[in-house]
């Protein structure tokens, strides 16, 4: 009896222990970001990352590399510096993904800020490229002797990054930072090179409630209802509204890789107004609302889309188990319940107004004071026409194909610009997706000879500054006789 009652005692101050522990975790959730957790009033917050050397002597590959692109937390694209003297491998290595290293963070997934747009995201996002960008020196890191590429299918290696600030004499481990700084969760935390440092950054991170770990709202979110906005106020004050959740309605022109681009007439001045929709890798019910032709309602986040030099709008949803939501995507009806569907328009422009044109767009804006009067104000701005019909669709004729290039590496491979001349002598680019015939074989530049003069259906879009057309199908390039 004595040795139960022992054992009953030892049992029950296990369990007050663990609902100690709870309470303090509970507490942790709760508490504001900058205090130390209660339960460790008096400890220091430790540098890990300090503590971790980068050996150049290990079996691990390491190139030196210079920034290509930012896509988010844990996502950057970058060059090798073929040659360098401080870490090198041969050209060889990185062949088979077009001579470039999209690398992906290992240990590390942050909150997603491109097609998703999830709270810190943008915090994580800003954190990793201020970090990149001052550095004087980048080098990643193979977990092993071998450059190891994910299994997404979108050939990224997965790398520890390591980067030296200006001025500084040690590289730092850019992974565990983003862990330690608490804008990251851990992937596969101990099951790899610097496992036992990252688990302790991240613990760290979650004791002293940093960022995700805080159970505060992120201040850069858009939380709330949508500012519902006309096409035309949005491209024309674009900039203003970049992470900003809003409410457009138009009609969807075209699908091309994981976007849609919905388009709508401006009733007072006959113009067309564009943006691109990123629904990233989203199935089922809302492709089908995205449709091409519908009159759709898109919710979403407007985000600056680096990589293509424009702005989309992202995180865009259809909750099929709350078909209501107001954030919903919607195949808009007319007054009798019909859902409405559009030609896509291709409206004619001249090639010298798309590309050294200007255009001033003017739209009404309505203030309501403490006393609910509400005034209404004409606005006005002046843009480059291109800028203004940014991404809506087009018709442009006689066209004089003058050069023909093909790229020849990437995911474009196969890709063309066919610079242009008008009969005026403008100059023009029809830039192609990779396209094919009815029986899927690649069309080449062959088809396409100089002197030639076509016809051209396709998108308004920017290129290194230049405004060109994009071209989707091969039917939307015609000849003229």
């Amino acid at each position: 009896m004595k040795r139960l009652s022992k054992l009953f005692i030892i049992a029950l101050a296990v369990i007050a222990a663990m609902v100690a522990l709870l309470c303090v975790a509970c507490d942790s959730a709760t508490s504001d970001p900058n205090k130390k957790p209660s339960n460790s009033t008096d400890k220091e917050f430790i540098d890990y990352v300090g503590q971790v050397k980068l050996d150049f002597d290990s079996e691990t590959k390491k190139q030196e590399v210079t920034m290509r692109l930012h896509v988010d937390g844990d996502t950057t694209h970058f060059d090798p510096v073929l040659g360098s003297k401080v870490a090198a491998c041969p050209a060889s290595d990185f062949e088979s993904t077009d001579g470039y290293i999209k690398a992906r963070y290992i240990a590390i997934n942050t909150p997603e800020s491109t097609g998703k747009i999830e709270e810190w995201g943008d915090a994580a996002s800003k954190f990793t490229r201020s970090k990149v960008d001052g550095a004087e020196s980048i080098i990643v890191e193979s977990d092993d002797k071998n450059w190891n590429i994910d299994s997404s299918g979108s050939r990224r290696y997965v790398v520890w990054v390591w980067y030296k600030a200006k001025g500084a004499t040690d590289y730092r481990n850019l992974n565990l930072e983003i862990l330690q700084e608490g804008l990251a969760f851990g992937s596969s935390v101990s099951s790899n090179r610097y496992g036992e440092t990252a688990l302790k950054a991240l613990m760290q991170a979650q004791e002293f409630k940093k960022y995700i770990f805080s159970g505060e709202k992120d201040p850069d979110y858009p939380y709330g209802e949508a500012t519902k906005i006309s096409l035309k106020e949005l491209r024309t004050n674009i900039a203003d509204y970049n992470g900003k959740k809003v409410k457009v309605e138009g009609v969807v022109t075209t699908d091309i890789s994981n976007c849609v681009y919905i388009e709508d007439v401006d009733a007072e001045s006959g113009q067309r107004f564009a943006i691109q929709v990123f629904y990233a890798y989203e199935t089922g019910k809302l492709l089908d609302i995205l449709s091409i032709g519908n009159r759709v309602s898109v919710v979403g986040i407007v985000k600056y889309y680096e990589a293509g030099d424009t702005y989309q709008i992202s995180d865009v949803t259809y909750n099929r188990f709350h078909p209501d939501d107001p954030a919903n995507t919607r195949w808009l009806t007319d007054d009798e319940g019909v859902q409405i569907t559009e030609e896509v328009p291709f409206t004619e422009v001249d090639p010298r107004a798309l590309t050294e044109g200007k255009v001033t767009v003017s739209w009404e804006v309505e203030t309501e004071d403490e006393d609910g009067n509400v005034t209404t104000e004409t606005k006005e701005k002046e843009l480059n026409f291109g800028e203004a019909i940014m991404n809506t669709s087009v018709t442009v004729k006689n066209l004089t194909i003058t050069e023909v290039y093909t790229t020849k590496k990437g995911p474009s491979a196969g890709a063309m610009s066919l610079t242009c001349r008008t009969d005026d002598g403008t100059t023009i680019v029809v830039r192609t997706e990779v396209l094919k015939d009815k029986d899927g074989n690649l069309i080449t530049e062959d088809a396409f000879p100089v002197g030639s003069k076509i016809n051209v259906k396709g998108l308004v879009d920017k290129y290194d500054g230049q405004y060109q057309v994009r071209v989707y199908r091969d039917d939307y390039i015609t000849f003229v006789e």
